[in-house]
């Protein structure tokens, strides 16, 4: 069966986790992904090793389905090279410092005279102004995109999250613009640019935050845990387990009270009848006190907490069975360790076991894209160099001698 992007050849010349959690994904609907590195490889090949001289799991999670090639792109013979493998592509992928491919040469300008079918992707941390000259990390990106000013309580400090939303959330989008790019070109034959922003994704993710900005402008923020502390605030504050849409949710604790013993609960207007007779409190659904949505939003705090006198006598599971038995939104929080041994994860080939020829197996995530013509196999992550024959010599027809000198004299 083809692939998606069967036949479309993707220049990867990115590093650590933006710009590879792209490329992966390309790869992982067919395309052609040849990850150009610096003869001293990607930096992660080396950062948060667990095991010694093999490459991290930073980098085998992030470059599945790619082939590696290595390249000196500042020695004259490295930049015909890559001249040559621009010609060939029809993606180039890059996320480095702001004008970096610039000063090697190769401006859209040149890349678009080499290549004008080339659909040219850069991840930058942010877009033109003053931040442009930032360096971006993940948590930067959180921290200027929205993310960190609203996550975590009230009366604690900014948080940022576990979900990588600056990197590989960026990531995402940035195959989403090379995705509507390739479509384009389809109409008009030409390639384009596409740049992306890790502060801009960041900010596209949290724009219900920008939503409740606009909205305190005309009163509290009802569903928030601290509504009367909202009354006349200049700016969103944090929502701690708020579910930040229009129903009321909380994460509440339950037996034995481990650290992730806890059940997430949404309480829609159809869940609080049968809610108050699993907790016990069964006049709660008539009480005109807290018969209504509107009677409760002022005491959401006391709701959760009568909520969670129950749960706190009943393991998580337990919990969630009684829940969902009665159509109440809910769900367990899942530690990493229960997430890697879940079954209906493996069967889903989200969690999967790949084996690597020097590491041995290693669990990875798999694709979260599922298309019924075109099936996924996760392919391990290449070793440094691998198909530097394969591309110079049996695709680009570079003589086994001459492979043998750019070896030699560093340019690969």
């Amino acid at each position: 069966m083809t692939k998606a992007l069967e036949g479309v050849r993707v220049l990867d010349m990115t590093h650590v986790q933006s710009g590879p959690s792209a490329t992966q994904l390309l790869g992982w609907l067919g395309a052609d992904v040849v990850k150009l590195e610096a003869p001293s490889g990607d930096i992660t090949r080396r950062q948060l090793r667990d095991l010694p001289d093999v490459d991290s799991l930073y980098f085998t999670m992030l470059n599945c389905n790619k082939r590696s090639i290595t390249l000196n792109t500042k020695s004259e013979r490295g930049k015909e090279i890559l001249t040559e493998l621009i010609r060939r592509s029809d993606v180039m992928v890059e996320n480095f410092g702001p004008g970096a491919v610039d000063r090697m040469g190769f401006t859209w300008e040149r890349i678009q005279e080499i290549n004008p079918r080339i659909v040219y992707a850069s991840i930058k941390g942010f877009g033109e102004g003053p931040y442009t000259g930032f360096k971006a990390y993940e948590v930067v990106a959180q921290a200027m995109g929205g993310s960190m000013a609203t996550t975590g309580f009230a009366d604690g400090p900014p948080l940022a999250t576990g979900a990588q939303i600056g990197d590989s959330g960026t990531g995402i989008h940035a195959v989403a613009g090379i995705l509507a790019a390739l479509f384009q070109r389809e109409n008009t034959g030409r390639g384009q640019r596409v740049n992306v922003a890790m502060q801009h994704a960041v900010l596209n993710l949290c724009r219900v935050k920008l939503r409740d900005q606009q909205r305190l402008e005309h009163g509290p923020l009802a569903e928030y845990p601290d509504a009367q502390d909202t009354a006349g605030a200049e700016e969103v504050p944090r929502s701690g387990n708020a579910s930040g849409g229009g129903q009321p949710g909380w994460a509440v604790k339950c037996a034995p009270g481990g650290p992730n013993d806890y059940v997430y609960v949404i309480v829609q207007p159809v869940g609080w009848k049968p809610l108050s007779e699993l907790i016990g409190r069964p006049e709660l659904a008539e009480d005109p006190e807290w018969a209504t949505p509107e009677s409760r939003l002022p005491k959401l705090g006391k709701m959760f907490q009568l909520i969670e006198e129950w749960s706190a006598t009943l393991p998580k599971w337990d919990v969630l069975e009684q829940l969902n038995a009665h159509n109440v939104p809910c769900g367990p929080i899942l530690s990493t360790k229960e997430i890697v041994e879940d079954e209906s994860l493996a069967a889903n080939e989200m969690v999967v076991r790949v084996e690597h020829p020097e590491r041995g197996t290693f669990t990875t995530v798999g694709s979260p894209l599922k298309l019924s013509d075109s099936p996924v196999d996760i392919v391990t992550s290449p070793l440094l160099g691998e198909h530097n024959a394969e591309v110079y010599v049996g695709e680009l027809g570079l003589g086994d001698e001459e492979l043998r000198l750019l070896k030699t004299n560093g340019v690969i």
